[in-house]
């Protein structure tokens, strides 16, 4: 994996329609869009599958729905098969990874089914807890709002509850709730705005460029790419360069931040 980008950091409803989460207040409006990389850090937003739990477990919940579907079809898929457009798309960084699999496997019209079942199958047990998650959150909770910006089931709140994540996050934007998916800016305002903090002030820390990464530069917040779980297998100079700061573990997410606080 290339090391060459001077970005890389670390060795290791509508929104007023949304039902308010248990401990969240809502904020003033943000003022949207305005890029300043020198202004201060008040709000970490952060993303769930990657950088808090491991990937594999939904990969495993698509892996096994294409596989029925596939059947019902009356036809096999070999996981090889799988796994070389999982990954191709993991490479890509652009694009659905269902509707990646939908196109490739199965008949015309059936995107809808395999997210749906595919989403039955989607849970994320304890184990699935990266281990240097609650270590980081103690230390950016200590001097950052942390809002939780992913696409989930509202359901995910429950696992992060249980697993001890959930007294660390402010504010809740998940797209079941909010109504709208990353990399739309809808899912992101509704973050800020319930924070009550401006793009400028904020820093979006996600595994994905498509999704994460240029969605969040769209409205000009600042970005860490933690390069694990969708992140691409072998990650090129280019695709290191895109956001602010690049980390391969949750654990350097403190002093990358840091950084970009010192860069003001």
């Amino acid at each position: 994996m290339s090391r060459q980008s001077e970005r890389f950091f670390g060795d290791s409803p509508a929104p007023e329609q949304v039902a308010q989460l248990p401990g969240e207040q809502a904020g003033p409006a943000s003022t949207l869009p305005r890029t300043a990389p020198g202004e201060r850090i008040e709000l970490i937003l952060l993303d769930v599958g990657g950088p808090i739990y491991d990937d594999s477990w939904y990969r495993e919940a698509l892996l096994r729905a294409t596989c029925e579907l596939v059947a019902e079809n009356g036809g096999v898929l070999l996981e090889a098969d799988f796994q070389r457009v999982y990954d191709a798309l993991r490479q890509s960084q652009e694009g659905s990874l269902r509707t990646a699999m939908a196109e490739r496997f199965l008949r015309d019209g059936e995107r809808q089914r395999l997210s749906d079942r595919a989403e039955s199958y989607w849970f994320y047990p304890p184990s699935a807890l990266h281990p240097d998650v609650l270590p980081a959150l103690r230390q950016l909770s200590a001097r950052y709002k942390i809002a939780v910006v992913a696409n989930q089931r509202a359901l995910v709140v429950d696992a992060l509850r249980r697993d001890g994540v959930a007294p660390f996050i402010d504010h809740w934007a998940i797209s079941e709730l909010v109504g709208a998916s990353k990399p739309d800016p809808a899912i992101f305002r509704h973050a800020l705005d319930r924070a009550g903090v401006a793009p400028e002030h904020a820093v979006h820390v996600g595994n994905r460029l498509d999704s994460d990464v240029r969605g969040a530069q769209r409205l000009g917040i600042r970005t860490v790419w933690v390069v694990r779980g969708e992140a691409p297998p072998d990650p090129t100079p280019e695709q290191l360069s895109e956001p602010d700061i690049a980390v391969f573990s949750l654990a350097d997410v403190p002093a990358a931040v840091e950084r970009l606080q010192r860069a003001r």
